[in-house]
């Protein structure tokens, strides 16, 4: 057993804060810690300490926001706010409109069922929530409206147009699709609310995932919800999301990615998440049933047969550069600061070439794409211009030119234009995006990820609060203090 660093986490049954040790084992990374109260934990913190190691070298520390609404009290993750020690800005922003819902899941934690009341902010209310996005420094601009079902609320058209009112340049809805799938119309009146990705929650392509995780077969609705979408054209489009529990549906993460890809005209992407534990397990079962993005990778490359491998995917901070070159080269160009923890997700691009995916590590060279970002930190408009005519075409790894034009085309315009649509044309192509994140729960919190985590939940006490941190410890204390209504049970 190797200590590979020291941090801090939460005891799982009292939630205070506690030393914690990250330690390699076996080719894995495990959490152990010990309450003083509750005595010792140990889990599964990333599955393979060699892909461990080669996302920890983009490592980046970012500087966050320079308005925070609260000062750091050395107690972290005990006065979230964001507080001045919180090391990135707001990335994607998490608005959850209610916590009603129409389906009734097993496994969720965030709707009136569950948690025994019911939260449904007014306009008023939610106008609040965006405004303390939006009077960030840098502000926020994608926002992702989530609940419960967010599609329940019979004002939610008025609260997407609201967000567009209010700057936010990339609007997401979190949603189970029954709407979707009842209303053919719906996809069409989501484009007119200018909602521009549906993440839709997808388990699987068979019954089983859905009947163990939802309660009933909803793989129909699902289908029927794509289908509809299809029918309205190509915006807004869809990004998969299957929650992963090992046991359940790990063995679909290869037939998702197909049936994506199968659907790229509709669908443009899998973000996988792999389960966060609520509530109390023993160590034997967590240990069996915690899956990490390093053990989904692999499972990955197992079930497509190796078309797709580990080494093809790059934690999110490692287009750092890249996006660092487009704010300075381009003042005014809304970029995020992508300096999340490098443990906390993974991404990767495949292009569709028939039954074939191929990931774009294997067509550009991405160690050399960053090369020559770095090479442009000081030029002038007119020497990246000639730069970048001069280099790109070094980029493209050999035996990959059937593919070159498209991806050198969309890296010049994003290098070269520095826009919002130019990012946006990558993904509107024949390419699937690919990634994963792991939100963290009490069992391996770790306030290094915390700290840098850049998808955040604005609250209706106007605060902006990490996603991890929110789910774990504040959501049923903002929630309560706004409820409308306790369920009595």
């Amino acid at each position: 057993m190797k200590i590979i660093r020291e941090t801090r986490s939460l005891c799982p049954e009292c939630l205070d804060v506690i030393q914690a040790h990250l330690v390699e084992e076996d080719g894995k990374i495990f959490v152990n810690k010990t309450c003083p109260q509750h005595g010792s934990f140990k889990d599964l913190y990333y599955g393979d300490s060699q892909l461990y190691d080669k996302f920890m070298k983009y490592f980046h520390t970012g500087s966050g926001v320079s308005n925070p609404n609260t000062e750091y009290t050395g107690d972290c993750p005990q006065s979230c706010g964001l507080c001045s020690n919180h090391k990135s800005s707001t990335v994607l922003a998490n608005l959850d409109v209610t916590n009603t819902c129409n389906f009734r899941c097993p496994i969720c934690f965030a709707n009136a069922d569950a948690s025994g009341y019911v939260f449904h902010p007014s306009l008023e209310q939610i106008s609040r929530m965006m405004d303390a996005l939006r009077n960030e420094d840098p502000p926020c601009t994608v926002i992702q409206f989530s609940g419960g079902e967010p599609t329940v609320r019979k004002d939610f058209f008025e609260i997407c147009r609201m967000a567009k009112q209010k700057g936010f340049v990339h609007l997401q809805v979190a949603t189970n699709g029954k709407k979707l799938a009842e209303d053919p119309e719906y996809a069409h009146k989501l484009w007119e609310a200018d909602i521009d990705t549906i993440y839709l929650q997808f388990d699987g392509v068979t019954p089983e995932p859905y009947i163990a995780a939802r309660g009933f077969d909803a793989l129909p609705l699902k289908l029927q919800a794509i289908e509809n979408v299809r029918q309205n054209g190509k915006i807004p489009n869809i990004i998969l999301v299957p929650t992963l529990v090992k046991g359940l549906n790990h063995e679909q993460i290869g037939s998702i990615i197909r049936f994506a890809a199968e659907n790229i005209d509709v669908v443009r992407g899998v973000n996988f998440q792999p389960v966060s534990f609520t509530g109390r397990i023993s160590s034997e079962e967590l240990l069996n049933q915690r899956i990490t993005i390093a053990d989904m990778l692999f499972y990955m490359e197992e079930q497509l047969q190796g078309q797709i491998t580990p080494q093809d995917f790059l934690p999110v901070p490692a287009f750092t550069s890249l996006l660092d070159f487009l704010k300075r080269a381009y003042q005014g160009t809304q970029t995020p600061e992508l300096s999340t923890h490098p443990v906390c997700g993974a991404w990767t691009y495949l292009f569709k070439d028939g039954d074939r995916l191929v990931p774009i590590t294997r067509i550009v060279n991405l160690e050399t794409l960053f090369e020559l970002v770095d090479s442009l930190k000081t030029a002038n408009k007119t020497e990246i211009a000639s730069k970048v005519a001069a280099k790109l075409h070094k980029l493209i790894r050999p035996g990959s030119i059937k593919y070159s034009g498209k991806i050198l085309g969309l890296l010049k315009d994003i290098i070269l234009q520095g826009t919002y649509k130019a990012a946006a044309d990558f993904h509107d192509t024949n390419i699937l995006f690919i990634g994963s994140m792991h939100f963290m729960d009490p069992y391996n919190f770790d306030t290094e990820r915390l700290e840098r985590c850049c998808i955040h939940y604005a609250t209706a006490d106007e605060r902006v609060i990490p996603f991890c941190s929110y789910n774990t410890i504040y959501r049923a204390e903002v929630e309560k203090k706004f409820a409308r209504k306790i369920i009595q049970r």
